[in-house]
C-alpha cells in the first residue's frame, strides 16, 4: 500500500488503535521524543558527555530535533486529523500511516547517535517530509479546498527548510543550517498564528461557561500575515537589525490587539483555553525581546526560546491534549487533572527559561537546568496521562 494512498474504507475496530488516525502515533512519538531529546541535551550541556558530531554543532543538533523532530511530528498528527474534518476526505491510516511514522521514527533514532548515520537519517527524514506533504495535499486537492493552501505552504516551507539544513550539513549550501533552523522555527510560528487565528476564538466562544462574543477582525489577520512575511525574509536573508526592531514592534502591537480582543476571564478556568492563549502571549513576548535585541542589546536567544519553549511548547501540548480528548470521544471541557499540572509545569518552565535570565544573568545555567527539568516533567505527565487513550479505541465506539 502506498504511503500516500487514501483508504476509503473504515478501519477495522480492534483493541490496538494506534494507526487509526494521524494524531495517535505522532502525538505519542512527539511527546516521548520531547522528553528523551531534552534529556540527552541536558546530559551533553551540563555533564559534558560527548555526542559524536562532525559536521554539526551540538546546538544545531538540538535545534534540528526540536523543530523537525518534535514540532513537525505534532504538526503531522494535527494536520492528518484536522484536514480530514476540514475536507471530509479520509487521510492516511493503517499501513500507510505506519509507514509514514516509521520514516519519522527512523530519522529520530539515528539522530540519537549524533551524525554517525547522518546520510541515512537525512534520507529517511526527507522521504518522511515529502510523503507528509503529499498526504496533506491529497485530500485538499480532492476536496478543492483551496483556502487550505496557506496551511499547505507552511508544510512546504518546513520541507525546504529541512532540505536546506541537510545540504548545509553536507557542505553543499553555506547558510543551509541557519536557514533550516530559523526558517523552520519561523514557519512553525507562522503556522501557530495562522491556525490560532482560525480556531482559538471559536474555542474560547464555545469553551467558556458563559456566552461571549470573541472578535477576530480580518484586517488583523492580513496585517499579521504581511508583517510576519517581512520579518521572515529579513531574519533569513537580510538580517537588518533596525528593520528587525521595527517589524517586531509592529508584530507585537498586532498580536497584542488579537489577545485583547480574544481575552475573557472565563479562559483562566479552562486549561485547554489558557494554554493556547498563553502560547500566543509568549510569541508576543518573543517579538518584544526581538525588538530589545535590536535596540537594547538583549540576547536574541531569549526571543528564540520565547517562541520555542513558550509559544510552540504550550501551543503543541495544549492542542495535543485537546485533540486526543476530542478524537477519542472524551469531554474536552473536563480534561484529566494531570493535564493542568503538565501545562502549569511547562508554563513555569517557559518563564524560568525566558523571564528569569532577564532579571538575573548570574544564575543563567541554573535557569536553563530548571527549565529543562520542568519541560521533561510536563511531557512525562502527558505520556502517562494520554498514552492509553492513543493506543486504545474511542470510548464512544466510533472509528478514528
Amino acid at each position: 500500500m502506498s504511503i500516500i494512498q487514501i483508504n476509503k474504507k473504515a478501519p477495522v475496530t480492534n483493541t490496538f488503535s494506534l494507526f487509526n488516525l494521524g494524531f495517535r502515533p505522532f502525538f505519542l512519538g512527539a511527546s516521548v521524543l520531547a522528553s528523551i531529546s531534552i534529556g540527552m541535551w541536558m546530559s551533553v550541556y551540563f555533564s559534558h558527555i560527548s555526542l559524536p558530531l562532525t559536521v554539526l554543532s551540538i546546538f544545531q543538533w538540538h535545534s534540528h530535533e526540536m523543530i523537525y523532530g518534535y514540532s513537525v511530528a505534532v504538526i503531522a498528527g494535527f494536520l492528518l486529523t484536522a484536514i480530514q474534518n476540514w475536507t471530509g476526505v479520509q487521510t492516511i491510516q493503517g499501513r500507510s500511516l505506519l509507514a509514514l511514522f516509521s520514516l519519522w521514527s527512523l530519522a529520530r533514532v539515528l539522530f540519537l547517535f549524533g551524525t554517525r548515520f547522518l546520510e541515512i537519517a537525512a534520507l529517511a527524514d526527507m522521504l518522511f517530509m515529502l510523503c507528509l506533504l503529499v498526504a496533506v495535499a491529497t485530500p485538499i486537492v480532492k476536496a478543492k479546498q483551496w483556502k487550505q493552501l496557506g496551511v499547505l505552504s507552511k508544510v512546504l516551507l518546513l520541507m525546504l527548510g529541512n532540505l536546506s539544513f541537510y545540504l548545509g550539513a553536507f557542505g553543499l549550501l553555506e547558510n543551509g543550517p541557519y536557514w533550516g533552523i530559523y526558517g523552520g522555527l519561523y514557519a512553525i510560528i507562522a503556522l501557530i498564528l495562522t491556525i490560532g487565528a482560525r480556531v482559538i476564538p471559536a474555542f474560547i466562544r464555545n469553551g467558556v461557561d458563559n456566552y461571549v462574543e470573541v472578535k477576530n477582525p480580518l484586517w488583523l489577520n492580513v496585517a499579521s500575515l504581511i508583517l510576519f512575511l517581512a520579518f521572515f525574509i529579513n531574519q533569513l536573508f537580510i538580517r537588518n537589525q533596525a528593520l528587525l526592531g521595527y517589524l517586531s514592534i509592529a508584530l507585537c502591537l498586532i498580536t497584542s490587539a488579537r489577545l485583547w480582543l480574544w481575552h475573557t476571564p472565563g479562559i483562566w478556568r479552562k486549561p485547554l483555553l489558557w494554554s493556547l492563549f498563553l502560547s500566543i502571549v509568549f510569541i508576543d513576548f518573543g517579538f518584544v525581546l526581538y525588538a530589545l535585541s535590536a535596540f537594547a542589546g538583549v540576547s536574541p536567544f531569549l526571543a528564540v526560546h520565547a517562541f520555542a519553549f513558550g509559544g510552540i511548547g504550550l501551543a503543541t501540548l495544549g492542542m495535543m491534549s485537546r485533540v486526543v480528548l476530542g478524537h477519542t470521544g472524551r469531554n474536552i471541557r473536563n480534561p484529566p487533572a494531570m493535564t493542568t499540572y503538565a501545562l502549569l509545569l511547562l508554563t513555569i518552565g517557559a518563564v524560568t527559561r525566558v523571564g528569569l535570565p532577564l532579571v538575573d544573568q548570574t544564575h543563567y545555567a541554573n535557569w536553563i537546568f530548571l527549565s529543562q527539568i520542568l519541560w521533561i516533567a510536563a511531557f512525562v505527565l502527558f505520556v502517562i496521562t494520554y498514552s492509553k487513550m492513543l493506543v486504545q479505541p474511542r470510548i464512544d465506539g466510533q472509528e478514528g
